[in-house]
């Protein structure tokens, strides 16, 4: 595939896009938090649905939370694969 042909496979993105990635990937699923109005009551994210005002969702709390509602104590390790890096080849010299 030609670099030029990228272009083409280009999808434009708002700029203006009511989605707050960087809160999304704060309150990540299992980030541990309390409420505001409840110091020491420790809660685990159950979930965070974008679409949604409040957007926030904790484990045994029936309705969802805004983020200043809550102070995070722990976050949780992202799930991610670690990549195996290839091995130098070491190439033979040409003669000459």
């Amino acid at each position: 595939m030609h670099p030029d042909s990228l272009e083409d496979l280009a999808v434009d993105l708002p700029t203006d896009s009511p989605i707050d990635w960087d809160e999304l990937f704060e309150y990540l699923p299992g980030t541990l938090v309390e409420r505001v109005d409840q110091p020491g009551t420790l809660y685990a994210i159950e979930g965070y649905e974008a679409t949604m005002v409040p957007p926030i969702w904790l484990v045994d709390d029936p309705r969802p939370r805004y983020p200043h509602e809550l102070r995070i104590v722990s976050q949780q390790p992202a799930k991610v694969c670690t990549l195996a890096q290839p091995t130098p080849q070491a190439r033979a010299a040409h003669p000459a």
